[in-house]
This record gives structure tokens, sequence and C-alpha cells, in this order.
């Protein structure tokens, strides 16, 4: 597995857990969606990851970005699946369809926290947003598989997790990834608590018990990690 981040460096949202600079992002490489088309044709790759900053200071959060990369991958690297990893383009209904009419071989988007959490780790984030997204996406191309993940340790109590779980369930996601919160600096949020491998063991086995097809948990696991081995164990 491969990951690709488009549209910039630079995240105009600033959440309490991420590493990634925010601010003013620069421009938008029109010709960007072509070469990661060529990289992926030219390396041979059958999976890869595209994900991005966000964008909010697009009018379509960089969604027509996203599918131009999309179709620039599909012409020129046909034998390559490709997992979707988007932002939730502030709910906007319209720039999700862009995405899906482009056809990704997975859609992923990360709820990354419970809802009590967000406040403080999201900025600019909502959950409910976060969910309908799924349900959106369920309803326009139910064929589509959907992911979607969590990291551990910002403060959540397990009664909060499991109802996360849960609620992300019911809205269609199938492909669940479970990973550890590792602070990458003093800047950011503090580590709460760091969880057991063998509680990550058990939040799988509960993941599987509410019907999702593929649950991938453990303390160093992220949304590229091991990415075509879920894919094809949740379609397996």
């Amino acid at each position: 597995t491969a990951t690709f981040m488009i549209l910039g460096d630079v995240c105009t949202r600033n959440c309490g857990y991420c590493a990634i600079a925010h601010g003013r992002p620069l421009w938008e490489d029109r010709e960007e969606p072509e070469r990661i088309g060529r990289a992926v044709g030219e390396l041979g790759l059958e999976y890869v990851v595209i994900t991005s900053v966000n964008r909010d200071d697009l009018a379509d959060g960089g969604a027509a970005h996203w599918a131009a990369t999309l179709r620039a991958v599909r012409r020129l690297a046909p034998g390559c699946r490709v997992e979707a990893l988007i932002p939730d383009f502030q709910g906007s209904a319209a720039s999700l369809a862009a995405v899906l009419e482009a056809r990704p071989g997975i859609l992923n988007h990360n709820t990354e926290t419970v809802p009590r959490l967000y406040r403080v780790a999201r900025h600019g984030g909502r959950y409910e947003r976060a969910l309908e997204l799924f349900r959106r996406a369920r309803a326009r191309a139910p064929e589509i598989p959907r992911k979607s993940g969590i990291i551990l340790g910002l403060g959540e109590e397990r009664d909060e997790l499991l109802a996360t779980l849960a609620d992300l369930r019911e809205a269609g996601v199938s492909i669940l990834t479970l990973g550890q919160y590792l602070r990458p600096s003093p800047a950011h949020l503090p580590v709460a608590r760091y969880y057991h491998p063998d509680e990550f063991a058990d939040l799988a086995a509960r993941g599987r018990a509410l019907g999702f097809a593929h649950v991938e948990a453990g303390p160093l696991v992220r949304s590229s990690y091991h990415a075509k081995r879920q894919a094809e164990a949740a379609s397996a």
C-alpha cells in the first residue's frame, strides 16, 4: 500500500491531535491529478490510499480536485484499487457526490473520536456530520465499501467508544481501524491513557459482533496500515 496526500500540506483546520501544519494553504495545483496518476502507473501499484488536508478555503472543499485525481489513477493505472480517505467537505452533499461519481474502490473518512471530545479534539469537525457523510454515501453508492478510523487515548470512556462503534455500523461503515493516539508534540493534546494490546483485541471482537466486515485494531494501527489486506479481508 502506498499513500498520497493531495491538495497541499497546509490544513485549514487545527485538530488537537494532528501534526499537519495549519493556516492559509497555497494555490490548488491543477496538474497534480495527472502526476499522481502517472506515478501510480509507473510504480505498478496495486493498491493506493489517497488522502488530503481539509481545504475549507475552496468552494467545494477540493472535491473537483479529488474527482480528477481518482479518474486520473483509474485511467493511467487501471489495475490499481484506490481508497479515498476524504475530509468531510463541511457536510456538502454535492462535494461528496462528486467524489463518489469518480468511483473510488473504498470510501474512507476518519471519525477519530467520540462525540463528547469533538469540541476539544476536532476543531471544525462535527460528529453528526461524519455519520451523515456515511449515510449519504450508502444511499448514493451502496456498492462502494465504507471505512472509518478512531484513535484511542484522547480521554474517551469505554461506553462512549462502544456507542460510537454502534453509530458507525448503523451508518453503514463496514471496515474499522482502531489505533493508539501518540502525542506529536507538547503543543498537542496529551495522551489520556495507553491501551493494552488485549484491550484492542477485545474491541476488535466487539466490532465484529456489531457486524463490521473487518476490524483492524492495535497500538500502531492507522488508516493506511495494511489497507490492501483490510480491503481483501472485508470482501472475503
